[in-house]
This record gives C-alpha cells, sequence and structure tokens, in this order.
C-alpha cells in the first residue's frame, strides 16, 4: 500500500502520532549489524556473499555434466532438491521469486530434473510439462535455450540462428564485429559460435529426450522464430536462411583459420581458475568449445582449469546444491567499506580501522593496473586503472566496480599508494565516458542498437549502453575527488542524469531492481556533485521516493516493474535492501528528520534477525532485464547497515 498519510503525521486508529526513533535500540542494532559484517570478513581481508540466479544456471550445470558424459549423483541429487523447492504453483519456474512461469527457465529445469532421474509421469513433472506446453512448449523458448536443445539434437539447427566461427575473422569496419557487443556477449558468443558451426551431439549417457515438451514435434515446427517487428528485423531474419544454407559447405582453408582464431581469442582470455569472462555461461560453453578444439582434459592444462572455474561456483548447503552465476568479492567488498566509513564517521574503532586497512591492502592487489582489456583496443591512450567484480577478470574491469572502490579508498586512504590508486581509478573511469555524457558497466559507446534486430539477440542484452546507476556512481566519485580536469567530464554527466529522470521523478535501475535502485544512486550523486536539495529534479525523486513508501514505513519494488513501469516503486512487501536504498536516497536529499526516512529507520529496527542481519526472500538485481534476474545476499546486510549509520549520524546534526 501507499503512503498516503503525509510527511506529518502517521495515522493510528483514530490518533495522529509522529513516529520515533529510540537511540538506545537504534545503537543496538547497528553494533549488531557491525559485528555481523566484520564475522563475515574472510582472512585476507574480503568480503564474498552468495550470488544466487534463478534456476536456469544449476540446471545448465546439470546439463554440461550429461553433455560431457558425467555423472555426480550426489551433487545432482542436491541440485534436483533445489530445483524442485522453486517450482512454482503452477507447474513452471519463474526467472525471480514469486514471479511468472518463464517458458526457457521452466523447459530447462525440467530437462535438468529428467537428467537427474525424476520420472516424467511424477506429479510435479507433470505439472511442470503442463505449463510449459500451455506457453507454446520449447519451441518458444529463447534463443541460448534452444541452442542447449539443438546439442541434445532435440531440435534440428535450423530452430537457432546461425552463428559461424568466421565472425571472429571480420573487421572492425564490419557492420557485425566482437568488439560492437558487450563483454559478456564476445565471451559467450566466441566459444558458442564454435559449438553452432561444429554441431555436436551431447554424450546424453541415459538417453534422455524432452519430445514432450513440443506442441509440434519439433522436426516439424516451422515457428522457432518469432514475427519481425520491423523492417531491419525481418532482413536479418532473411539473411540468417541464407546462411543456414551457406554454412554446409564453408571454405575448409576460411573455417581452420577460424577456429584457430577463435581457440586462441579463448585461450588468452581463459582467466585461470576463474574462468573465461568470469561468468557460468561462457565458461561452459569455453569448456565445450576447448574440447572441440582438441584439448582433452588429461593432457590440456587449460581445459583442466576451465572446467574446475565451473565447478568453483558451486555453492552445497545442507540439503540443496546450486551454482552461482559469477562471484561479487570486488563489489561486495567495496559497498561493506562503505559501510564501515558511514558508520565511523572519520572516527574509527581498533576493528573497524583493522578491518578496513585489511580489505584495502586486498583491493591495492586487484587493481588492473596492466593494460590488457578488451577496452585498450578501442582506447588505446588510456592509461589503466580500473577493478573486476570477481576476484579476476583482468580484461574486463568493470567501471561501477571502479568507481565504488575508488569512493571507499578516498574517504579514508591517505597514503601515497592510495592517492595513487584513486588517481589512476579516476584517470581511467574519465577515458572511459560515452558520447552522451553517461557511463556503462565495461565499455564506452557500446550503442549500436540496430544489432538488437538479430535473431540471436532476442535477449535485448546484446549492447552494453550508459545506464544512470553506473553514471551515477562515477559522478559521485569524481565530484568527491573535485579535481578541476573533471569539471566538463562532471557537467556532461549530470546533464545526462538529468535527461534521464522519468515524468514520474525516479531514475531506472539496469543493474540493481529498479527504479528504487537508480533512484538511489543518482540522488547520492547529486548530493556528492552539490545539487541543492530544493532543485526541482531532487524535489521530484523525494516525492516519488515518499509515493511508494509502504503503510509499515518499508520500500519494496517487485522485479515485475521491468516488464511494466507502471510498478515502479510497488511490492506487496517490504524488502530491507530496497528499504536501505531509499532512505540512503532521502537522506542524501536533506530528508533525514522527515517522518518518511523515520518511519523507514524504524522498519529496518524492527525487522533485523537475531544473527544481526536482515533476510529478504525476493530477488534484488537484474542480470538482464526481462531475461535473468540475481539475488546479492550481502545487499540485506550491508545496505541497511550503511543507512542505519548515517540516519545515526545526520539525526545528531539536524
Amino acid at each position: 500500500m501507499r503512503d498516503i498519510v503525509g510527511d506529518n503525521a502517521v495515522a493510528a486508529g483514530s490518533q495522529t502520532v509522529r513516529p520515533h526513533v529510540d537511540p538506545e535500540h537504534l545503537q543496538s542494532v547497528l553494533d549488531a549489524t557491525r559485528d555481523a559484517l566484520l564475522r563475515a570478513q574472510h582472512d585476507d581481508g574480503h568480503w564474498c556473499y552468495e550470488l544466487e540466479a534463478d534456476c536456469t544456471i544449476p540446471a545448465e550445470y546439470v546439463m554440461m555434466l550429461h553433455y560431457f558424459g558425467e555423472r555426480e549423483p550426489e551433487m545432482e541429487a542436491g541440485i534436483g532438491r533445489y530445483l524442485r523447492a522453486r517450482q512454482g504453483k503452477d507447474g513452471g519456474w519463474p526467472l525471480y521469486e514469486a514471479g511468472a512461469t518463464d517458458v526457457s527457465c521452466s523447459v530447462k529445469s525440467y530437462f535438468a530434473l529428467k537428467l537427474i532421474g525424476d520420472d516424467p509421469g511424477a506429479p510435479h513433472m507433470q505439472l511442470a510439462r503442463k505449463a510449459i506446453l500451455a506457453r507454446g512448449g520449447a519451441a518458444r523458448a529463447n534463443v541460448f535455450t534452444r541452442m542447449a536443445l539443438a546439442l541434445f539434437g532435440e531440435l534440428p539447427w535450423r530452430g537457432v540462428p546461425v552463428v559461424p566461427v568466421e565472425l571472429v575473422l571480420l573487421p572492425r569496419w564490419f557492420p557485425f564485429h566482437l568488439l560492437k557487443i558487450s563483454y559478456w556477449s564476445r565471451t559467450v558468443v566466441t566459444p558458442l559460435a564454435v559449438l553452432c558451426s561444429l554441431k555436436p551431439r551431447a554424450a546424453n549417457p541415459l538417453d534422455v529426450h524432452v519430445h514432450e515438451l513440443f506442441v509440434t514435434p519439433a522436426e516439424d515446427e516451422q515457428h522457432y522464430f518469432a514475427p519481425p517487428t520491423s523492417l531491419l528485423a525481418r532482413m536479418f531474419l532473411w539473411l540468417d536462411k541464407l546462411g543456414h544454407l551457406l554454412e554446409t559447405h564453408p571454405p575448409r582453408w576460411l573455417r581452420r583459420r577460424a577456429m584457430k582464431r577463435a581457440e586462441q581469442w579463448i585461450l588468452q582470455r581463459l582467466n585461470g581458475k576463474d574462468g573465461l569472462g568470469a561468468i557460468f555461461p561462457a565458461m561452459v560453453n569455453a569448456c565445450e568449445a576447448l574440447v572441440l578444439l582438441g584439448h582433452d582434459e588429461a593432457t590440456s592444462a587449460p581445459l583442466r582449469t576451465a572446467r574446475q572455474s565451473v565447478r568453483n561456483l558451486l555453492v552445497v548447503h545442507a540439503d540443496e546444491v546450486y551454482c552461482q552465476p559469477c562471484v561479487s568479492p570486488v563489489w561486495d567488498t567495496g559497498l561493506a567499506c562503505l559501510a564501515i566509513e558511514a558508520d565511523a564517521a572519520g572516527r574509527f574503532t581498533p576493528d573497524q580501522e583493522r578491518a578496513l586497512t585489511h580489505a584495502f591492502e586486498w583491493l591495492h592487489c586487484r587493481q588492473l593496473l596492466d593494460e590488457n582489456g578488451d577496452w585498450k583496443v578501442t582506447h588505446p591512450n588510456l592509461q589503466g586503472g580500473g577493478w573486476a567484480f570477481q576476484y579476476h577478470n583482468d580484461c574486463y574491469p568493470d567501471l561501477d566496480d571502479t568507481a565504488v572502490m575508488a569512493w571507499a579508498l578516498q574517504q579514508t586512504s591517505d597514503s601515497d599508494r592510495g592517492r595513487e590508486s584513486i588517481r589512476r581509478a579516476a584517470d581511467w573511469l574519465v577515458g572511459m565516458q560515452s558520447r552522451n555524457g553517461g557511463f556503462a558497466a565495461f565499455d564506452a559507446n557500446n550503442t549500436h542498437y540496430w544489432l538488437n534486430q538479430i535473431p540471436f539477440a532476442d535477449h535485448g542484452a546484446l549492447l552494453d549502453p550508459p545506464t544512470s546507476d553506473v553514471s551515477a556512481r562515477v559522478l559521485t566519485l569524481l565530484a568527491k575527488l573535485d579535481r578541476p580536469q573533471d569539471q566538463t567530464v562532471r557537467r556532461r554527466v549530470l546533464d545526462y542524469l538529468r535527461a534521464e529522470q522519468t515524468d514520474a521523478g525516479c531514475w531506472f535501475g539496469r543493474w540493481g531492481t529498479n527504479y528504487i535502485y537508480g533512484t538511489w544512486s543518482v540522488l547520492m550523486a547529486m548530493e556528492a556533485a552539490g545539487v541543492d536539495a530544493d532543485d526541482p529534479a531532487v524535489q521530484k525523486a523525494i516525492a516519488w521516493l515518499k509515493h511508494c513508501q509502504r503503510e509499515d514505513g518499508s520500500w519494496g519494488e517487485t522485479n515485475d516493474s521491468y516488464f511494466d513501469a507502471g510498478l515502479a516503486g510497488a511490492d506487496t512487501r517490504g524488502n530491507a535492501a530496497q528499504t536501505a536504498w531509499a532512505l540512503l536516497g532521502l537522506m542524501a536529499s536533506g530528508e533525514t528528520a522527515s517522518v518518511a526516512v523515520t518511519r523507514g529507520i524504524e522498519w529496518l529496527l524492527r525487522t533485523q534477525a537475531d544473527d544481526g542481519r536482515w533476510h529478504d526472500a525476493g530477488f534484488n538485481a537484474p542480470g538482464f532485464p526481462r531475461v535473468f534476474y540475481l539475488k546479492y545476499h550481502g545487499y540485506s546486510h550491508y545496505f541497511p547497515y550503511w543507512a542505519l549509520a548515517r540516519y545515526r549520524h545526520d539525526i545528531a546534526d539536524v
């Protein structure tokens, strides 16, 4: 429900009362949260919480095993329990908790359970099959799911787009080039092109099939691709059909050359025990492609390491097992440091100082000062200085992580090493500004939007354009540094953010759910940039956040808002991380003493668990909006801590 009682008081029966925060209760909750966060720090100084995705990833892990002809019965049993526990009431699987059934996720989950050994006649399997067929069957699954099915021989290769390995030979001036798509796309596509060109067949040792998931038999199905919605899409679909005809007899010399180039590309970016791109889909594709290219696990160290990198993503609990899409140690560490700094406000306890010193040492060792990333090709004169999201992902530093790490260092570190680290980070970020003034996650000017029309791009996340949340984080850092040479960069990104504000007053959240996340990010940046709280954009955002507050004082937003913007800022229940974002945004806008903030703080104080944390059920971030979602388990820890810490210090100054 919306907060409709205004900002001066809260209705309570027939009386009107002003909420009040008990300072002793606030301090006790902060102490418990701080202690829990410090306990979660690893011995080497970093934090890393679980990063959970939808059931697609653990299902794909099972499919990978059976592709190679392998079995891991105990592990598969744990994954099976995980998948069954997350099956929706209608029989399908959603992309996030309480979401609608997604046919692609459901097809993979059903296939994985059948590979594990579930009887297709069992009630839960019958219900799943009914849900899938009611949505058009496996033929209506997305491109990546259909490709996985093609590898198992469940549908013909004409049911997937042509992805010829020869694309790795295309020059940069060509309309399609690997550097024209996002980092995650190119690391997935390159090994996938090897698979799509050689068209191997999965070992499938138990000879499991899912023909029953097709409304029309797979060989007879004529409508694997959605009808084109534009002339350009129609042209690409025609070219794809032509490609299917031409790829049957490619010139052998050209195919050999392309395969060699693809192999070199993969090996150069294999990234050791962290895997290609440090993301699960690319890592699995790399393993499968290397085998096709002649690597054998018994004799090939790169393949052995690549296989281990996938296993490293498994999370094993007492009763369940799932596979993470990647890990988030750098991101978790930077945000945990910011929360501790907000709590200390310059007056550190010995435990806090020790934790930050240890964390900064770990972060310093992971700054990417070598210039071997893909970004260097498009920015040959730019010096490196970024951080990756994962433990190692040297070719792909992340602008968002880099801004957060430098922000955390800037607030505390006063050593020569720290200052140089911050300078390198800031210089790199400035050099990665896109032409429209904004900042993307990994690249600059990755805005070839017409490529989203190709049949392969049905997920809508082929590119890495600038976004409000990343741009806001970069502006926050640059504003805090206040370097004269960055004035034009700061003005341009602020102009970009003003242009991105919606009519409702909020900002879209590309990397966190959703408009609450985007709005928090931008309001923090505007505070750092010195934008007055009376600024119309700030006032409009404040009004939107207050309008979204729930009756119990919390905030919550469903991932459904990525499908329907009318659901921005709305959910059926509160969420600790989203409540913290809203509070941080309001406090950054001068609203610390407001009733809305007081009520939100009270909600956090009431809902803390005995372990000093909050435990949100819902997923709190998109990997790809509308297609793939995540749950950062650390978000319900360090963000509420940050919000409570800021409130305690700000309220003392009111």
